[in-house]
């Protein structure tokens, strides 16, 4: 099981939002830069980064942050955020990041997450960020009136190394994740998944590792800021 704890960036800072929503943040007093030295302190070799300045704007705007952390402490990042060409992906690949994760481009346009797919074998992750079944897109604020399974279900054979599955409804609000859905999601995948929002315990993490064969990690973020997780107790679960 690996396990990605995850650092989002706003203003240069550490950030947390609840539902992805950009009124509703917590701002942490660790930059990211330190944030990415405690998690490779403890022993974490994977991080799951969105630089949300990214999705606001759709450019690579904490390029020189993500690259500091990737030259420092030598971790597999993954990152997304507002990332909507191939020119973006090249920044992300050449500074030395595993994946690229792309979300509501590859939503909106199928041909750019086929294209990527191509262009950059074994980097691209795909963010499918849902609520309530359905696809959102634009940083959770428009409903893409897609069905999450009957996307996943075209896009399947593009070569995604990667799926990210969030459901909106729980992210930030440290209610366990929706396990059931992950699971089904994970059936349907060609690649393996990793699942994202509102992990709030330790047991979050052993239930994670049972559910499906075709889970590959889980993404930990507000339950370790406010200290509902010790990173000295869920390091212990990465590959137990």
């Amino acid at each position: 099981m690996k396990i990605f704890p995850a650092i989002d960036i706003k203003d240069k800072k550490c950030v947390r939002l609840v539902k992805g929503d950009f009124d509703n943040k917590t701002e942490y007093e660790t930059s990211p830069v330190e944030q990415a030295a405690k998690y490779k302190d403890y022993g974490f070799k994977h991080l799951h980064i969105v630089d949300l300045d990214g999705a606001l704007t759709g450019e690579t705007v904490n390029l020189d942050i993500i690259e500091e952390i990737v030259i420092k402490f030598d971790l597999n990042i993954e990152i997304g955020g507002g990332i909507r060409k191939f020119e973006s992906i090249q920044k992300y690949t050449d500074v030395g990041v595993e994946k690229v994760i792309l979300g509501s481009a590859a939503i909106k346009d199928k041909n750019f997450l086929k294209e990527a797919c191509k262009k950059f074998p074994d980097k691209i992750a795909l963010g499918l960020d849902a609520k309530d079944g359905y696809l959102s897109v634009s940083g959770w604020k428009e409903n893409s009136n897609q069905l999450t399974k009957d996307y996943l279900k075209e896009v399947n054979d593009y070569g995604a190394s990667r799926l990210i599955y969030t459901d909106i409804n729980r992210d930030g609000m440290k209610q366990s994740p929706n396990f059931k859905e992950t699971s089904k999601i994970a059936d349907l995948s060609n690649c393996p998944v990793i699942i994202s929002g509102g992990v709030s315990s330790i047991d979050d993490i052993k239930k994670a590792r049972e559910i499906n064969n075709n889970i590959e990690g889980i993404i930990v973020g507000k339950a370790i800021y406010d200290g509902d997780i010790k990173l000295e107790e869920l390091v212990k679960e990465i590959d137990a």
